[in-house]
């Protein structure tokens, strides 16, 4: 059984630092990096790619919503040929510095309030697909299992990773609890861990509700912005390994 480890980086701006992906770098299998509009800056991108490339991590973008002073966690109402422009600008950005590093592009995942309005938004979904496609058709889309972007992904011709996260809390349809509610974001390492040895070895997620509900993933994400995230990841790894579980980078992880 194999399984890909993967965190959202090179979140940091200017003299703002955020998360320690040095350390990241040196346990997840994947990395998706911010691509300038909603975190991170030209020469974070460089170095982040740069790290990452060193430690054999796949590099994948993370493209949000232009949204600086929010993160990209709030919602924008974007026209679909907006919203491609939006996102062809920033895979391009990242893939040249990956280019100019000697490494390549390996999959997309949407950040934050994007990433959300793909489970349910079909609109926005479909803009997502088009613009990897239309970039790269060789790249991997990163979603939740029960995700509009999931189909669109796949109508236009792209590979599907499916992504489950050992952070964060389920509601009842499979959907993240959104983080304004208590229980969302799960800080406890062991609560976090165990959760997600369950997820891979047996298919399965408690929700915050205290339901059980089916969860087959390809991916496994730890956020970097989280406070402790390396030590969460150190302890994921090493629980997902002492439970036979081999990891590796999401393009191995598929094509398994």
């Amino acid at each position: 059984m194999k399984i890909d480890l993967n965190c959202d980086l090179g979140e940091s701006f200017g003299q703002y630092r955020l998360g320690d992906d040095a350390a990241m770098l040196e346990i997840v299998t994947s990395a998706n990096i911010a691509c300038g509009l909603h975190a991170g800056d030209p020469l974070v991108m460089r170095e982040t790619i740069t790290l990452a490339a060193r430690h054999g991590v796949a590099i994948g973008a993370h493209p949000g919503y232009p949204d600086l002073q929010g993160f990209g966690r709030r919602a924008m109402d974007l026209q679909p040929a907006e919203l491609e422009a939006f996102l062809i600008y920033q895979l391009g950005a990242l893939a040249g510095f990956a280019q100019a590093a000697g490494v390549h592009l390996t999959h997309v995942k949407p950040h934050g309030a994007l990433y959300n309005q793909a489970v349910a938004d079909r609109e926005i979904a479909a803009a997502i697909a088009r613009a990897v496609a239309s970039f790269d058709p060789t790249l991997i889309v990163v979603t939740l299992p029960e995700a509009a972007l999931r189909i669109a992904a796949r109508g236009n011709g792209l590979r599907v990773a499916l992504e489950g996260f050992a952070d964060r809390a389920y509601l009842a349809d499979g959907t993240l609890a959104p983080r304004h509610r208590p229980g969302a974001v799960i800080h406890d390492p062991e609560l976090a861990t165990a959760r997600a040895v369950r997820m891979i070895t047996q298919g399965e997620v408690e929700t915050l509700e205290g339901a059980v509900i089916p969860l087959r993933v390809n991916t496994l994400c730890v956020h970097g912005d989280t406070p402790g995230a390396a030590t969460l990841a150190a302890q994921l790894r090493h629980a997902l390994e002492a439970a036979q579980i081999v990891l590796a980078p999401l393009n191995e992880v598929l094509e398994g």
